[in-house]
């Protein structure tokens, strides 16, 4: 009965994703996060693996457009001022505020795409989003893909086609991720992810020759090859939409203060507890 059931479950799946993806095809598109909604932006490049301008012909090098810094503070929608990733690149932004999950979406990625004036379609280079609370363990969140063609060099592509990528909105605007989908995820079950406390953000760049897949098993495609310096995912930053709620600063503020106190009562010529995050190197 259980595999019954199971196969029953397997056959409508494809089904209802699809009736889902048409009503939100259907719907208007949400315009994305204006850059003076967010409260809060990244604070410190934690990591930045360049990929090659053409992972077909690693000999060309890596992407090298801009700086790791350029990803920092609030982002600036004038699509010079970003960092590039590369194929298959990836660039992990740390936060000194934490991101809570609050209603909606909790943070948004501002890229540099654009759109065609004749063809309506967004030139647009997308990356995967990952959240992390230590740094070390992280959690992808979900992609669909409904666009079963290549693009090419240049290539333009349908935003409503595409689920869970950073990158589907214009330049100045975010697109918004939100952290209750990591709900049941095993990183959150086991407790190594706190989606109340969220403290790292990844964007991996997505190779868009259709090698990389989603989490249907689909092929990706956005524009390929880019082999330029500024090839990949252009980052301009990362915001966040939803402060902490001031009981959640208190009580973490309480618990540092008593860790505090507990080590200064444990033997002369310790050195007291940091109360505030390390700092960075310039």
């Amino acid at each position: 009965m259980k595999k019954r059931r199971e196969r029953q479950r397997a056959h409508w799946r494809p089904l209802i994703r699809f009736l889902i993806l048409s009503i939100w095809i259907a719907c208007p598109a949400f315009a994305g996060y204006a850059i003076q909604e967010m409260v809060a932006w990244g604070s410190w490049v934690d990591a930045l693996d360049r990929g090659p301008v053409d992972v077909a012909y690693p000999e060309w090098g890596n992407a090298s457009y801009g700086l790791a810094e350029d990803a920092l503070g609030p982002a600036l929608g004038d699509t010079l001022t970003v960092v590039s990733l590369g194929d298959g690149g990836s660039v992990t932004l740390e936060f000194e505020m934490a991101i809570p999950d609050g209603p909606g979406d909790d943070f948004a990625v501002f890229e540099n795409s654009f759109y065609d004036n004749v063809s309506g379609d967004l030139f647009a280079e997308l990356a995967f989003v990952e959240v992390s609370s230590n740094g070390i363990d992280f959690a992808r969140l979900e992609t669909e893909t409904l666009n079963a063609s290549p693009v090419g060099t240049g290539g333009t592509l349908n935003p409503d086609l595409y689920l869970g990528f950073a990158g589907l909105d214009e330049a100045g605007q975010g697109t918004g991720f939100d952290l209750a989908e990591l709900l049941g995820h095993p990183l959150e079950t086991s407790g190594l992810l706190d989606l109340q406390d969220v403290r790292f953000v990844r964007l991996v760049d997505v190779v868009g020759d259709g090698s990389t897949f989603d989490d249907f098993g689909q092929p990706i495609y956005d524009p390929y090859p880019t082999p330029f310096a500024s090839g990949g995912f252009d980052l301009d930053g990362v915001g966040v939409i939803h402060a902490p709620e001031p009981g959640q600063s208190l009580l973490l503020t309480a618990g540092l203060l008593a860790i505090a106190l507990l080590g200064r009562t444990r033997g002369a010529g310790r050195r007291p507890m940091s109360m505030g995050l390390p700092e960075r190197p310039a």
